[in-house]
């Protein structure tokens, strides 16, 4: 399978996994290498703030690696997912208050 197939699978699949994308953000963008049956991902997205990003990293590389295995066939051993920006929540936060 061909890498740029299971880069728009992997891109899909963190777009599935965030939960509160940014409006204004840009959807998420993987490159793959493929070497035989695996797939080694990297994943660049754009989060909202404040929020888990710990926690939404985390669910984005289970995602991936989840719908990779069971749509193409690979194995994922190591999906690497980078933060690019982080879009302030659109409540009126002002940042800290003493």
């Amino acid at each position: 399978m061909a890498d740029r197939v299971v880069a728009k699978i992997a891109a899909q699949a963190a777009k599935e996994a965030v939960d509160d994308r940014p409006p204004d953000g840009a959807s998420p963008r993987a490159t793959v290498t493929v070497h035989r049956d695996a797939a080694r991902v990297r994943i660049t997205l754009e989060l909202g703030y404040p929020g888990d990003i710990g926690r939404q990293c985390g669910a984005v590389r289970s995602r991936v690696a989840q719908r990779v295995r069971a749509l193409a066939g690979m194995e994922v051993p190591e999906v690497a997912v980078q933060v690019e920006r982080l879009h302030p929540a659109a409540s009126g936060a002002q940042g800290r208050v003493r």
